[in-house]
């Protein structure tokens, strides 16, 4: 099985495959499916997986300067017109959380 990341990859180059269109609240939805089928299935998350699930969100909100308790998909909304720039702006921000540790020495 794919990690996370390796799907998200897949899924950032053929969205329509996956999710039916690019829709960052489908988008969500398809990682907690995955989280989930991952945990039914006895699969461990890798040390970047967890870091996400358990960091993307706050860091989301620090970085945006948004105090809420929506998810993180409902977040990026507010920011974007609409569910399509929502899912792009989703994996210019993740890329930014992947490297943010990479940054500082």
């Amino acid at each position: 099985m794919s990690t996370l990341f390796e799907l998200l990859e897949k899924i950032k180059s053929k969205p329509g495959l996956y999710l039916g269109s690019s829709s960052i609240t489908n988008l969500q939805m398809f990682i907690q499916g995955y989280r989930f089928a991952r945990s039914e299935v006895g699969i461990v998350n890798t040390e970047a997986e967890s870091d996400f699930y358990k960091n993307f969100q706050p860091w989301l909100q620090n970085r945006l300067s948004i105090r809420t308790v929506n998810a993180w998909d409902k977040i990026i909304l507010l920011t974007c017109i609409d569910e399509k720039a929502g899912f792009d702006y989703f994996f210019q921000l993740l890329d930014e959380f992947i490297q943010r540790d990479k940054s500082q020495p």
